[in-house]
């Protein structure tokens, strides 16, 4: 018997069946593992780089303001006058600076007249404050020695420099404008009848006297008390003080940034030369051994390089800046006026002779 086996399956489908082949492949989850670790790391690097700029720029406007502070110091308005505090008659004067840049305002106070004939004196002292004061400066005290002036019969100019004044604002110089301004002081003198002529520094404004005696021969003689050169040195150790900061970077920022508010860099304050000159006038220098903001080495150099017959200093031992009248008020009254009768003689002598 013939028996036939149909199919319509392929003889391929009778053999054994095989696993399928296992293909190895990444988790999913791997690639946005590492998307995320790569993201958190740039988050990261911004994070940082953003807190350095944040720092950096914090850095640079503090010195800044820094800076902006020693060209506008806070400096407290008048409270008086020589009518109110000493009883003597005086006029509100103003005045262009010498470089036409700022105007000056003060007070001119006519010396003592003898006998009430009216006879106008020819000498005339004109003060020059301190750095962060006006023409008051009550610790000098600025009103008893314009009284003892005053008595002694000359005539008293006392004005504000830029940076002290509220109705002619400036920003402070380190004696550039400020030298310009005390030209126009002396010139101002000259101009109210004034022969002889005696500048009266304080601290930074007896460093601006020197720094002015270099541009003119109108000064006859100038008492330096606390004398103070202003540099990039000087300020930033006077800071120190208040605000302890490091010498780098704040330094070199302050110095580049000064001129910013200024229009002038200390490299324009003839610092060494005002050191070094031996000047003509007779100069009487004030200084105290435990002055912390202008140290007395600098005013015993200066005072070792002038050759005038009546120049002189007095070192006032354990004294202090601008303190020194206060210290021993009549010793300094004492030598003060006997420096300016000889000075008044020197010059009557040259004048006769």
């Amino acid at each position: 018997m013939d028996t036939t086996i149909t199919t319509t399956r392929p003889l391929e489908s009778f053999a054994p069946a095989l696993p399928a082949p296992v293909i190895q492949s990444e988790p999913a989850a791997a690639f946005p593992r590492a998307r995320t670790s790569g993201r958190r790391k740039h988050l990261l690097f911004a994070s940082i780089a953003a807190l350095f700029a944040t720092i950096l720029i914090a850095i640079i406007i503090f010195h800044g303001y820094v800076a902006w502070m020693l060209a506008y110091p806070y400096v407290a308005p008048l409270t008086s006058n020589p009518q109110a505090a000493i009883g003597t008659a005086y006029e509100d004067v103003v005045f262009p600076s010498h470089s036409g840049e700022t105007s000056v305002s003060g007070w001119y106070v006519p010396a003592a007249s003898d006998g009430g004939d009216g006879a106008s004196s020819a000498r005339t002292v004109v003060f020059s404050h301190g750095y962060g004061a006006n023409r008051e400066e009550d610790w000098v005290p600025m009103y008893d020695l314009t009284k003892l002036l005053h008595d002694l019969k000359y005539n008293v100019l006392l004005f504000d420099y830029g940076y002290a004044s509220t109705q002619y604002k400036a920003p402070a110089t380190g004696g550039r404008e400020e030298s310009q301004q005390l030209l126009a002081a002396v010139e101002y003198a000259k101009s109210r009848g004034a022969e002889d002529i005696v500048v009266w520094g304080f601290s930074m404004g007896a460093g601006t006297a020197l720094q002015t005696a270099l541009l003119t021969d109108e000064i006859d003689a100038m008492i330096l008390d606390s004398l103070f050169i202003p540099s990039s040195e000087a300020l930033f150790d006077n800071l120190n003080q208040f605000v302890p900061l490091p010498r780098f970077p704040s330094l070199p920022l302050i110095e580049s940034m000064i001129p910013l508010w200024t229009g002038s860099s200390f490299g324009s304050i003839p610092a060494e030369e005002v050191i070094a000159t031996p000047y003509d006038m007779p100069i009487y220098i004030i200084h105290g051994t435990k002055d912390v903001k202008a140290p007395f080495d600098t005013a015993e150099a200066i005072a070792a390089n002038q050759s005038n017959a009546l120049s002189r200093s007095w070192i006032v031992q354990d004294g202090q800046h601008e303190l020194l009248f206060r210290a021993h008020p009549r010793e300094y009254v004492q030598r003060t006026a006997l420096f300016l009768s000889q000075v008044d003689g020197q010059v009557q002598a040259k004048r006769e002779g």
